[in-house]
């Protein structure tokens, strides 16, 4: 903690130093009294602007006594032009309350200035997808996220199966998840990208590579950031869907806020499938042992559900508080497991189970004790379980059968382990508006970790009854300027410290079976810093350079491992890379109807101790291991265009080289054979297309008819390393070309919906891992209905 104490001392330092100036504050609202979010205020007697915030506030730079005229414009609205005068002594505040302009509103609903794009505009290299617009889909925000350029979700099979979600190459912990800000390091399995539907979210950020001081990441390849807090205090959201393989997903979401600012907010979910869609493979009967080369058979074994529901109760809008909520998360789920890591491995009786409870605390509070002064609280702990079940000592094959065996056993290994990874987050986040230039943040995430487990079958295992802890806490400090609406900067710093502690078997006496245990004890703290800056010389252009050296310290799973499927390695390391992005990004008009938007970035990152897993010794069980270093350099480009409001369209295209830079390995002399390789199971190209076409009063006055079409491509890549073995040994994925398609109809103005999907709409074998099938063709109906009051 030397470095953070150090790092705040600089901090008090600064803030002191920074004289007091009088300045312009004041709020942006719409003509139903909500907050305009980022609004532009413009000076005209000067050069000077501002952009309100999230809120619809606003803070001038210092300006000297006089008589100004200030000019709000806002997409979707019309401008506003009114004289405030700064007195002598004090500040101004002033009020704008902006009319909604129809003209531009229909035209704000394929590519305008919303808030999502405002965020897409920051100097880090973010993609935000406004989730609204999907909210009549059936997606979930895994398969929302897939069509993101530089990202992409591989799952093992149907609804609720594994997935790896990967941004530019990094995957699993290497991409950290947020919450509206709050890490989902402790969600357990029932919260999970893959069953949470997108209408839980508003937008979802992608960052890619570099990760804002603010959401206090360890992360070190990117982050997603899940925002839901910008909805309306008084809604109601309810949906239902019904599809292919007895698959049904139900969501309700809902806000109640009365005039003295008690508020109520409910979200609930559920999913659920038979995931019995058809697969083609060679079986064999396990009783006769007939051989069926290529046969299509139905998945028997792949049930699969959950529930959760997350309420909160507190205030809004008070003098102490913008936002106090009290809350409570519940939450189940029940997972048949089908395969194993190939399809050749097929289980019928092994399941996992896992449940979540997680009571939350939400503080947040804008101009605290004095203007500019931004404080938010957040906390929780999840007291939920995990169970892993595999007591039926048969062998089953693709027709369903099995065969019986007498004795103690299981499927794979026998065991009825449950436990619970308790694990605790608290963040605090101070930032201070100095003024319309210079800003400041702190802050501090702390994390601790508790796993205790027992297995009924084993009452005695010892190993079980034994301590494994970590505690976790990352402070960062960051620092923001912004020399006009043309440029700004960001640089940050981040300190990391974490301790593991396990008690670690030994034999104390050199004799067979005899075996005790000692307390050991690591810590390490890595230091990270970065910087973002961007440069928009016209409204229409942007360009951005960001860098960072991060730092990702060891998962508990990765180090402690997980019985049954994987090894504890203690001494594994943290793993630190250097990243580097820059971007650009243009939009432009041709005769006004004909809208485009142009990006692209490209990525350089270099990674030290690169965690990744291999097989132990007896090859039984994954471990996790580090890797010297691997490199990764690429790009990706995207083109959207749109014209009036009645079409949008766009294709985006991913490139990553991601090579192996460790040059000699243990037990090879001479160079190794896989120096320069290029990492093996990971895709390294693929894109996406969409189209959609939107008529306008179909049926009746604000009722709109949509046709959407989505396609997926994914370049063959190998399983295993390129310079090892012969073609026929590495294996090859094919090349993926994944066509979905629906229809949305929307009545009175988005109150009533009904939509009409088809995912996998050739009805193609697709896989997104080696010799894992994912569903064929599939139909979705799904009924929704939305509404809300100001």
């Amino acid at each position: 903690m030397q470095y953070s104490k150090i790092l705040l001392s600089g901090f008090l330092c600064l803030l002191c130093t920074v004289l007091r100036a009088q300045h312009i504050s004041g709020t942006v609202t719409g003509d139903n009294g909500q907050p305009v979010p980022f609004a532009t205020v413009k000076i005209q007697q000067t050069t000077a602007g501002v952009a309100a915030d999230e809120q619809g506030r606003f803070r001038t730079g210092p300006l000297p006594a006089g008589r100004y005229t200030l000019e709000v414009s806002a997409v979707g609205f019309a401008t506003v032009v009114k004289k405030v005068s700064i007195p002598a002594s004090g500040d101004a505040a002033v009020k704008f309350r902006l009319e909604a302009s129809t003209a531009s509103l229909r035209e704000v609903a394929v590519l305008g200035r919303t808030a999502n794009q405002e965020a897409n505009r920051q100097a880090y290299n973010i993609t935000s997808i406004d989730a609204k617009k999907l909210h009549n889909t059936t997606l979930d925000l895994s398969h929302a996220l897939d069509r993101v350029s530089g990202v992409r979700v591989r799952e093992n099979g149907g609804v609720g199966s594994s997935i790896n979600f990967a941004i530019n190459g990094f995957s699993g912990n290497q991409v950290r998840f947020f919450l509206d800000g709050i890490p989902m390091d402790n969600f357990g399995s029932s919260f999970q990208l893959n069953n949470i539907p997108v209408n839980f979210a508003d937008r979802v950020e992608v960052y890619k590579g570099v990760v804002p001081v603010w959401l206090g990441s360890d992360a070190l390849g990117g982050a997603v950031n899940i925002v839901t807090g910008n909805r309306p205090q008084n809604y109601i959201d309810v949906s239902y869907a019904y599809g292919s393989f007895n698959t049904h997903r139900s969501v309700i979401n809902g806000a109640l806020t009365s005039r003295s600012g008690f508020t109520v907010q409910l979200s609930a979910f559920q999913n659920y499938s038979d995931n019995n869609y058809k697969v083609t493979l060679d079986v064999a009967d396990i009783n006769t042992g007939q051989y069926y080369p290529g046969t299509t058979v139905r998945r028997f074994h792949d049930t699969y559900h959950n529930e959760t529901v997350v309420a909160n109760v507190g205030v809004t809008g008070k003098k102490y508080a913008d936002k106090l909520l009290l809350g409570i998360t519940f939450g189940q789920n029940y997972k048949e497991i089908q395969t194993g890591a190939r399809m050749v491995s097929v289980f019928g009786a092994w399941h996992r189970r896992g449940d979540m409870i997680m009571p939350t605390l939400k503080y947040q509070k804008k101009d605290l004790f004095i203007k500019g002064l931004d404080v938010t609280l957040n906390g929780n702990y999840n007291l939920g379980s995990e169970q892993n079940i595999d007591t039926a000592f048969r062998r089953y094959d693709w027709f369903g059968n099995f065969k019986q065996y007498s004795g103690l056993g299981g499927e794979r290994s026998r065991t009825m382990y449950k436990f619970s990874n308790n694990v605790g987050i608290g963040t605090a986040t101070v930032s201070y508006r100095i003024d319309g230039h210079h800003s400041l943040a702190l802050n501090n995430v702390f994390t601790s970790f508790d796993r205790k487990g027992k297995d009924p079958l084993y009452p005695e295992e010892e190993k079980y009854e034994h301590p494994q802890q970590t505690y976790k806490n990352i402070f960062g400090i960051g620092y923001k300027y912004d020399l006009d609406e043309r440029w700004s900067a960001t640089v940050f710093g981040k300190h990391i410290s974490q301790r593991n502690i396990r008690m670690a078997s030994y034999n104390p006496t050199g004799n067979w079976g005899d075996v005790a245990y000692k307390r050991e004890a690591s810590n390490v703290q890595p230091i990270g810093y970065g910087l973002a800056a961007s440069f928009q010389p016209k409204p229409a252009l942007q360009f951005k350079l960001s860098y960072e050296k991060s730092n990702r310290m060891p998962e508990n799973y990765e180090i402690f491992g997980d019985p049954g499927i994987r090894e504890s390695n203690f001494s594994l390391r943290p793993e630190q890379s250097d990243n580097v992005n820059i971007g650009a990004s243009y939009n432009f008009r041709l005769h006004t109807a004909h809208r485009f938007s142009l990006s692209a970035s490209g990525i350089y990152r270099y990674s030290r101790d690169f965690i990744y897993d291999r097989l132990n010794n007896n090859q039984s069980m994954l471990v996790s291991d580090n890797l010297d270093g691997v490199t990764t350099a690429g790009g990706e480009a995207e083109v959207r265009y749109s014209w009036k409001n009645m079409l949008a369209a766009g294709v985006n295209f991913t490139y990553q080289n991601i090579r192996n830079q460790r040059k000699y390995e243990p037990g090879i002399t001479g160079v190794s054979p896989l120096y320069k390789d290029r990492i093996p199971n990971i895709p390294y190209m693929y894109g996406n297309a969409d189209a959609s076409l939107f008529l306008h009063d179909v049926g009746a006055k604000g009722n709109t008819l949509s046709v959407g079409y989505n396609l997926l491509y994914v370049h063959p890549f190998y399983l295993y390393w390129p310079s090892r073995g012969g073609s026929e040994d590495k294996y090859t994925t094919e090349a993926q070309l994944a066509h979905d398609a629906n229809i949305v109809y929307a009545l009175r103005n988005g109150r009533y919906n009904i939509a009409l999907e088809c995912r996998n709409l050739t009805d193609d074998q697709l896989f997104d891992n080696f010799s894992l099938q994912k569903p064929g063709r599939s139909f979705t109906v799904k009924l929704r209905y939305f509404f809300s009051k100001s």
